[in-house]
């Protein structure tokens, strides 16, 4: 049995017995390394990834500052799957990132509006914001 939790994080994309274990570790136990469970989920794809999407997906408010530090790369293919996968799924979360949401929709980068984030963050400001503007 690992020592420590950061021993449980994967370190290959079909590690996903450490990834259950995580997973079974729910939240909050597994907070110290929500930023690196998120690093796994960059291509959905991955088997580890097909764990942790519907992990993160419930964990709500508690990860908007990691799916803010996310939306602020320039890694337009991981928004793409934070904001399907995870985003898409969770009111709360999405509610937490109103602001960046906004952001996306009014000024998009261009390497963000050819990849639709901003068609994607309005659908899902509308969806679960729309309401409740910050």
């Amino acid at each position: 049995m690992p020592r420590s939790l950061p021993e449980l994080v994967p370190e290959a994309k079909d590690e996903t017995d450490k990834a259950k274990k995580l997973v079974a570790l729910g939240h909050p136990a597994v907070a110290p390394v929500l930023g690196e469970i998120l690093e796994w989920v960059e291509d959905a794809s991955w088997p580890v990834a097909k764990v942790f999407l519907p992990f993160l997906a419930r964990i709500g408010a508690p990860l908007v500052p990691h799916v803010r530090y996310v939306l602020q790369s320039q890694d337009e293919q991981w928004k793409r799957v934070v904001l399907d996968h995870i985003v898409g799924e969770s009111g709360d979360l999405a509610h937490g990132l109103s602001v960046d949401l906004l952001r996306l929709i009014d000024t998009p980068t261009d390497a963000e509006r050819a990849e639709g984030l901003h068609t994607t963050a309005d659908a899902l400001f509308q969806k679960y914001c729309k309401n409740n503007t910050p």
